[in-house]
């Protein structure tokens, strides 16, 4: 337990006490922005290598208590939470989006809020929020609990660290873009201050999704060790 907590201590740390804070404009001032950015994956990497490693030991010592039981509806409702999840992460990663790394630039083209982003401004996140929720629906356990828990709390959190990072770094220019868009999906939609237009979305993105989401359901048994079929 130590070292899953230790794991997950350290991934939320660089990402909301570094990455999310004016910190990280003190580390950019002092070495760079190219510098900053290798560190920082290279740190992320390790964090999520550590974060996987811990769960996997994790998972078969004693102290892991279970909490709740899977059934067969809860894998069904995981399976359709997955489907969500994936349409927002595929979607949201092949999306053109101010508040991806590197491209603040999209804010400058007239048709900056489109697609995706008329549904939330941050998909990705959003994706992977619901991934954690539909997988501790079916990790009941102290282990599971840790690591989907973790990765819930980080994704949520950090679409409010992405705007505040946007805000100090893009100044009025972030506003028209932040005022037109949502953070929670279809507020903006239900406010009146978006339209749902799916056209805009394609359809090779929804297709990729469904593709990378039949590939990890086929073949989680292989990649993880444990079923996600009922």
């Amino acid at each position: 337990m130590i070292q899953l907590t230790a794991a997950s201590a350290f991934f939320v740390m660089i990402h909301l006490l570094i990455s999310g804070t004016s910190f990280r404009d003190v580390l950019v001032r002092r070495i760079g922005e190219g510098a900053y950015m290798g560190l920082f994956s290279l740190l992320s990497v390790a964090g999520l290598t550590w974060m996987i490693f811990a769960y996997g030991q994790a998972r078969t010592e004693e102290w892991n208590t279970v909490y709740w039981g899977v059934g067969a509806a809860t894998r069904h409702i995981q399976i359709l939470l997955q489907l969500v999840a994936f349409l927002f992460v595929v979607i949201g990663l092949t999306t053109p989006n101010p508040t991806s790394v590197k491209q603040e630039g999209v804010l400058q083209r007239e048709d900056a809020v489109k697609g995706m982003l008329r549904i939330t401004r941050h998909p990705f996140l959003w994706g992977v929020a619901i991934w954690a929720i539909g997988h501790l629906i079916v990790n009941g356990d102290r282990a599971g609990m840790t690591l989907f828990g973790t990765l819930l709390v980080l994704a949520l959190a950090g679409t409010t660290s992405i705007d505040a990072k946007r805000r100090r770094a893009l100044g009025a220019t972030w506003e028209p873009f932040a005022t037109q868009t949502s953070n929670i999906p279809f507020a903006a939609i239900l406010a009146g201050r978006q339209s749902l237009r799916l056209g805009e979305i394609g359809l090779w993105r929804p297709l990729a999704a469904l593709a990378v989401y039949a590939i990890l359901l086929v073949g989680h048994p292989h990649l993880f060790g444990v079923p996600a079929l009922p």
